[in-house]
């Protein structure tokens, strides 16, 4: 791995390069002479970086003689562990850090023309910028005319003057196509050479002072005449079938600023033809078209793009590519028959194959859960099961449907780098990767999902993508010829300079048609051929041209392009799937998330925003009352029409909540949150209060076994920052579906998923969850949450209560109405006779009580429905609302605000009807609450 920039440096005996000093002795030395780098010790801030013990650590790669073909040093180890064999020797004595090598031994590798490193710490959080690159050699060649690695375009006929400089006398030799078109035999210390230009050439120039030798290359191109016709109507950018004839293809690229552009491949011995030069299209002179034909069906072909410019690239649109980085390491139980990578070939290839038998789905009607009644599972394939593909996760689908999920949420499967990733860092969006398995091994597990009542969501970066997606490399700055750089300022695609202050890799330009017509083409193939559900969008913050990567208050403020490009993206993915889901992971302002919650949402749609309640939730299960109020769970405090807030307690981007329990859990005499069976029984309760709250939820793998492994656990069992994106152990490896401990968390969630799903009162929009009111519970860590239905026939009430704190505690259940209750858990029958009669909860315990409408009397019935409170208009807006209230006899209304302190109080002067309350508090939250004869009911109140 290397940075993808390089520059050009002048080396003399102590070289500065930015704001780095360092040396190398001796200079100049050959590739086989042991050589020392030194760094002046005032160079690393080692206090900045949280250096200690002086370990500072070289990552580096090189270069072949033509300063081309980069290769990592062997011994870099991770970027976020590097290996202890590239860490520099600190010399006290001088204060400085040395490191002596042989290159060929340490880059394992002959004919190393120049190498590149940086400095950085062990887990790549600090390092140096920009890269440094050295020369390796006695001699050294300078071609001035034109400049090493080139392409200088020369009409056929013409001649161009070839012209270079050495340091020492040489001879020269000058090779075209690998063929020696001049040669000198006079040493000198100059070249010049007038060359006539025929054809495409391949330039070497070859110097040689005794056994030194030193070269570089070239590229000499005849302009071509390319051809403007009409594209056909079943031709759009990417790959294409014929519609009835299974010996064509037609492929498109959209290509601005390209003067020509060849297709090489498997079908042409990819050399340079010209009767592959792609054609103009006359409406969109930047749309470059071809159909192929003489296609052999059922044959698999590769193919790349080729512009005049020699960029080299697969097609943006493939489907799958193959990768001379990635495939060596896929194993043939993931992906048999993996097609090798063609011979001679680097970067991506594109690869595509007629007449393929299509897909037999078994599943061509799935109802998808409404969006308010999902629970989603978020899934790391990498770190689910120990085989990390397709097979072994249909193999695990009953353990999935057992506990009574609806959704699974996959982290990017789109084309990433490397083979061992959260998915993020994407280069291709609209390829599966293969890392996983087959294209149909993957949709026999979509398959599967929906024959068991199972949706798929997946995770998509369309915020970014890596250095080696086309649409970086077609339009990027490469000065060092190896295919990588920094965006282009012409590239139609990207920023330059990132628009927010979370860019990771290179930034897209939402406000691009280009962009848009690429998410919305990425979006098509993923719901339309592999019958996905919906997308998670990552990183909504970045959707926005209005900030820079240095204004984090500007990108965490509300921003209307943000909000009317997201809109746009929801209007083109609910025009190809009207039904699917589409998530947007903001954590932004209400304001901003009620734009999209809200938008057409009298349709049934509007977008799910997710819901981070992480930090108070594991207060709760630590047993810490400070900053546990987790009431934003609740969608109305959002200023969500519809239950659009997708909670949840962890995600992939989370602390562990067990993990947190057991290292920082509280202490209570013999009372222990760090012991693991007591760790583990809290977590049930978690699941109590946060599954039985409506509207949609999400929980991340494990979660439901008590999965302890911090996110930041490295490889070795250490914990560092550095290692958040690395390999977990797998939990089934470590036998914690069999452990009766943790089993028993997996029993209790799919217990009340099941409640959940199978009772229609969780679909109610009329609930009020009070958690850590200090109001009615001076302790604190009391959760009560009121649930309830009047049109319903079965259960209409529901009541759950928790105690988070450390002791035994007397909750105060304040049941709406006295009568049979039933525990929803065991079915086992209570008789309410008082409301307000406390429950004994042990520490870490919880009850769900449902009404029991088997016994409930009519009496009691007709008691229990009628007493009401609403908040109109509520978020409150002008200062003044009503309160609405029923059957509240002897009514009292008390208003608290959120740390539990009354900051008013009346009586009601009649049993029904309704109150204008004149509002006089600052913006916030509040609880109002009516307490009568009857029971007591509690409303949060928004205050604008």
């Amino acid at each position: 791995m290397k940075k993808f920039y390089s520059v050009v440096a002048v080396f003399i005996a102590v070289f500065v390069f930015g704001q780095i000093n360092y040396t190398v002795t001796p200079h100049p030395f050959n590739e086989t002479d042991a050589v020392t780098l030194t760094i002046p010790g005032d160079q690393i801030d080692e206090s900045a970086w949280g250096v200690t013990n002086h370990a500072v650590y070289i990552w580096s790669w090189s270069f072949d003689i033509h300063y081309q073909n980069s290769q990592d040093c062997p011994s870099n180890g991770s970027w976020n562990d590097s290996s202890e064999l590239n860490r520099f020797v600190y010399n006290a004595g001088t204060d400085s850090y040395s490191l002596t090598f042989t290159p060929t031994t340490f880059f394992g590798r002959t004919g190393i023309g120049r190498f590149g490193f940086l400095i950085k710490d062990k887990t790549g959080a600090h390092q140096t910028s920009p890269d440094i690159f050295v020369n390796v050699g006695t001699l050294n060649l300078d071609l001035t005319n034109p400049l090493a690695n080139s392409l200088t375009s020369v009409p056929a006929g013409n001649s161009i003057n070839i012209t270079a400089a050495t340091n020492a006398n040489a001879t020269f030799q000058l090779k075209a196509n690998g063929t020696v078109v001049h040669s000198t035999s006079s040493p000198s210390q100059s070249y010049a050479h007038p060359y006539t230009v025929t054809q495409d050439a391949e330039m070497e120039l070859v110097a040689t002072q005794g056994s030194s030798v030193k070269k570089a290359v070239f590229t000499l191109q005849v302009p071509r005449n390319v051809t403007s016709e009409a594209i056909p109507n079943w031709i759009k950018q990417g790959i294409n079938d014929h519609p009835t004839d299974q010996t064509k293809v037609g492929l498109a690229l959209y290509a601005p600023g390209k003067n020509f552009v060849h297709v090489i491949g498997s079908f042409n011995n990819w050399t340079v033809n010209d009767a592959y030069l792609m054609k103009r299209d006359t409406v969109n002179p930047d749309l470059y078209w071809i159909e192929l034909t003489g296609i052999t069906p059922q044959q698999l072909y590769t193919f790349q793009y080729r512009t005049n410019d020699l960029k080299k690239v697969a097609d943006p649109y493939s489907p799958q590519i193959l990768s001379p980085y990635d495939d060596p390491w896929i194993s043939a139980s993931t992906y048999p028959n993996l097609p090798s990578f063609p011979i001679g070939q680097n970067f991506e290839v594109s690869t595509f194959r007629t007449g393929k038998t299509p897909y037999s789905w078994q599943v061509t009607n799935f109802q998808r859960p409404p969006k308010e009644d999902l629970v989603v599972y978020e899934l790391l394939l990498r770190d689910f099961t120990q085989e990390k593909n397709w097979q072994s996760l249909i193999n695990k689908i009953s353990y999935l449907k057992n506990l009574h999920i609806n959704a699974i949420e996959l982290l990017p499967i789109m084309e990433f780098d490397g083979n061992l990733s959260w998915g993020y860092n994407t280069s291709f969006h609209y390829a599966l990767d293969k890392a996983y398995g087959t294209p149909e091994k993957f949709k026999e597990f979509v398959d599967l999902c929906h024959q068991n009542g199972i949706a798929v969501i997946l995770d998509v970066a369309f915020n970014h993508a890596t250095g080696r997606s086309p649409l970086v490399r077609l339009w990027n700055v490469d000065p060092d010829g190896d295919g990588y750089g920094e965006v282009a300022a012409n590239n139609p695609y990207f920023n330059q300079v990132p628009k927010h202050s979370y860019n990771v890799f290179n930034d897209f330009n939402h406000s691009s048609l280009y962009t848009q017509y690429y998410v919305e083409r990425c979006l098509q193939q993923w719901l339309t051929e592999y019958h996905i559900d919906g997308f998670r969008w990552d990183l909504t913050k970045g959707f926005t041209q209005n900030c820079s990567e240095n204004d984090e208050a500007c990108t965490n403020a509300y921003q209307q392009d943000r909000v009317d490009i997201m809109k746009q993206y929801a209007d083109k993915q609910w025009a190809i799937d009207p039904n699917s889901y589409m998530i947007f992971e903001h954590l932004g302002t209400d304001a901003e998330e009620q734009q999209w919650a809200n938008y057409r949402v009298a349709e049934g749609k509007g977008v799910l925003m997710w819901n981070k309640q992480t930090e108070p939730y594991n207060q709760n299960t630590m047993g810490y009352k400070e900053n546990s109020n987790y009431d934003r769970m609740n969608h109305n405090l959002h200023g969500f029409t519809e239950m659009r807030a997708v909670g949840y307690g962890e995600s992939h981007d989370e602390e562990r909540l067990m993990f947190k329990n057991l290292a920082y859990g509280a202490v209570n005499g013999s009372y222990s949150v760090k012991n693991l069976t007591t760790a583990l029984d809290r977590m049930k309760t978690f699941g109590a209060t946060f599954f039985t709250i409506p509207g949609p939820k999400m929980i991340w793998q494990f979660g439901e076994l008590g999965y302890e492994f911090s996110i930041n656990r490295c490889a070795n069992g250490t914990i560092d920052p550095g290692c958040r994106t690395d390999e977990k152990p797998v939990a089934f490896s470590l036998g914690y579906d069999t452990d009766i401990n943790r089993k028993a968390v997996y029993d209790t969630w799919a217990k009340i998923i099941d409640i959940r799903n199978t009772n229609a009162v969780f679909r109610s929009k009329t609930y009020t969850l009070e958690s850590n009111n200090l109001a009615n519970d001076p302790e604190g860590l009391i959760t009560r949450l009121y649930v309830y239905d009047d049109t319903l026939n079965g259960i209409k009430n529901v009541v759950v209560i928790a105690n988070y704190s450390t002791s035994v505690q007397q909750v105060v259940p304040y049941f709406p109405y006295t009568g049979h209750w039933q525990n929803l858990m065991d079915a086992s029958l209570v008789s309410v006779v008082s409301t307000t009669a406390p429950i004994s909860l042990q520490p870490g315990e919880f009850r769900i009580f449902g009404n029991d409408p088997g016994t409930l009397s009519t009496a009691d019935e007709n008691a229990a429905h009628k007493l009401s409170l609403q908040i109109a208009d509520n978020p409150v807006k002008n200062g003044v609302t009503q309160l609405i209230f029923n059957k509240a006899k002897n009514g009292e209304i008390r208003i608290f605000d959120r740390s539990g302190k009354m900051l008013d109080m009346f009586r009601l002067n009649k049993e029904s009807g309704s109150h204008e309350l004149k509002i006089s508090y600052p913006p916030g939250i509040y609880l109002v609450q009516l307490k009568t004869e009857t029971g007591i009911a509690i409303q949060k109140m928004i205050i604008h």
